[in-house]
């Protein structure tokens, strides 16, 4: 969810509910079990007719869709959604039987309009992050920083139960790129890096949370690259901008991939994160997990999959590259994003494997591969974050509005 500045709507549409839910909930709530290869571990507190009510925070984005997908399988559970830009009442899939209202989490008394939304809510996930506009750095803090202090704050006061947060890899601070670290490693961020000293500002501030209120059940999901067809516009928006050539991804080439030894990432398919979320959600976890699923794609390996040929640049020439087009508008990422990928270590998912009984689905190159199909095909949803409109940022109709690559998704 890129939660930015937004008029004031009206009450009508600030809130509403999709009136489909109360009869779909009972009607889920009289399904037979599922078979045991099919429920999360923790399912078992819904299994048996205990009824859960989760609100999600940032619902209509890329993670957000898969959560709610994920949700909607389990029994007697009721999902409130929250997000800035609601999904339209047509919207249909995975939207239509989730109770949705909107906030701006960064504004003024967001604190005290989200406790209300959480009253009687037996779980929080903050999902919700903004990524642009990357030229306006206090308007992401705003939201990402003090939006997360305002979901915090809303719990504690109306006492949820449990808080699941979507923090990252690029909470870490820089590390091994030959080995998997686990949780343990320093969540302090890699300096250089907005995105990363943000999220680790907010890890700080969970730290503290947890320090407060020993009552209060804290996770921390930190997954990898999150790839899913329906996001792929979206992501496009966000990291690529709109003169890099998606189109040729049709033909299943990438003719030339920049190579340096330290561009080595890990990856997980959106489908995969949300069982993880759920697992966490539904069951009594607590603490840190690294989400990641194999093989780690490294530049050789994308060049073998996309039959393309490497190219090996140096990382100042990457950093160089990144700022001087950031800054001309070309493509919307800073070079904090360059600095990101060359530092933020390989991270070892055992302990997601082991305490929540997690496994991937799907492995990196194949969530890489339906990311990129999308992205030739403009994949999209729906919903505002990943709305596919001829007039967001950089697209032909939202340069004639002047709206350029990095500047925010006006819906």
């Amino acid at each position: 969810m890129a939660a930015g500045r937004a008029s004031a709507p009206d009450r009508a549409e600030v809130t509403y509910r999709v009136r489909a839910f109360r009869s779909a909930a009972k009607a889920l709530s009289a399904l037979p079990p599922r078979p045991d290869g099919d429920r999360a571990v923790g399912a078992l507190r819904t299994g048996y007719g205990q009824h859960m009510r989760i609100v999600v925070v940032g619902a209509s984005g890329n993670a957000g869709t898969a959560l709610v997908r994920r949700l909607r399988r389990e029994r007697a559970v009721e999902i409130v959604g929250v997000a800035r830009r609601l999904p339209g009442q047509d919207a249909g899939e995975p939207y239509d039987q989730v109770e949705w209202h909107s906030c701006d989490i960064g504004a003024p008394g967001a604190a005290d309009q989200l406790a209300g939304v959480f009253a009687g809510a037996d779980a929080v996930v903050h999902l919700a992050w903004q990524i642009q506009p990357s030229h306006d750095q206090r308007v992401l803090h705003r939201t990402n920083v003090g939006g997360s202090n305002a979901v915090a704050e809303a719990v504690t006061r109306a006492r949820v139960p449990a808080l699941v947060f979507a923090s990252s890899v690029g909470a870490y601070a820089p590390g091994p790129k030959d080995h998997p670290v686990s949780e343990r490693w320093p969540a302090t961020g890699v300096p250089g890096s907005s995105y990363s000293q943000d999220k680790a500002e907010v890890e700080a501030l969970l730290d503290r949370l947890e320090r407060d209120q020993p009552d209060l059940r804290v996770v921390r999901m930190r997954p990898g690259l999150i790839f899913q067809r329906p996001a792929a516009t979206e992501i496009t928006r966000y990291f690529l901008g709109p003169f890099a050539p998606v189109r040729l991804l049709r033909y299943g080439r990438i003719p030339l991939v920049p190579a340096n030894r330290r561009l080595r990432m890990q990856a997980v398919h959106a489908d995969d994160v949300a069982d993880a979320y759920a697992r966490a959600i539904l069951g009594d976890a607590r603490g840190a997990f690294n989400v990641a699923a194999d093989p780690v794609l490294t530049p050789e390996l994308v060049a073998k999959h996309f039959h393309g040929w490497t190219v090996p640049v140096a990382a100042p020439v990457l950093r160089a590259a990144a700022a001087l087009t950031w800054r001309a508008r070309l493509q919307p990422v800073d070079a904090g994003w360059v600095e990101l990928a060359l530092n933020v270590p390989l991270m070892s998912s055992e302990r997601a494997e082991t305490e929540l009984g997690w496994q991937p689905r799907t492995d990196a190159v194949t969530a890489l591969k339906e990311l990129f199909a999308g992205m030739a095909g403009g994949a999209h949803t729906a919903t505002p974050p990943m709305t596919a409109a001829p007039d967001l940022p950089g697209r032909p109709g939202g340069l004639v509005k002047g709206r350029l690559a990095g500047h925010g998704n006006p819906y």
